[in-house]
């Protein structure tokens, strides 16, 4: 596929927790930007601007100025409209993630296990 043309997805992966999504983000047409630390996501948005960013999101009551891994990337993104973000949690930290919704932009989040269709189907519409 012409990179000039392709949509850039990254994926930020601190967890390792769920299956390799990278096949269907590329059947969709991405092209697709792989980093395991928030900080290096962050370092690659300097370079390149993605279409979409998926994350995954962990809380740590042992935070102690922040409810998750993900502040710093989305505050980054936020001024940014134009890149879609999408966050994979645990059901088990609906709670946290409502915090952080509160401060930040997300403009989807599915629970782990994500469902695939539902993945693809959000992803189609935002390749679109």
């Amino acid at each position: 596929m012409d990179t000039v043309t392709a949509s850039t997805l990254l994926s930020v992966i601190e967890l390792l927790g769920y299956p390799n999504l990278r096949p269907l983000y590329e059947r969709l047409g991405y092209r697709v930007q792989t980093e395991f630390a928030v900080r290096r996501a962050i370092s690659s948005l300097r370079r390149e601007k993605p279409t979409v960013i998926v994350a995954d999101f962990y809380f740590q009551p042992d935070f102690r100025d922040r409810v998750s891994n993900l502040e710093s990337l989305l505050a980054s993104v936020q001024s940014n409209k134009e890149v879609k973000v999408l966050v994979l949690y645990e059901a088990a930290h609906q709670h946290a993630l409502d915090r952080l919704r509160q401060r930040f932009r997300i403009d989807a989040a599915l629970t782990l296990p994500a469902d695939e269709a539902r993945l693809e189907a959000m992803l189609a519409e935002w390749r679109a």
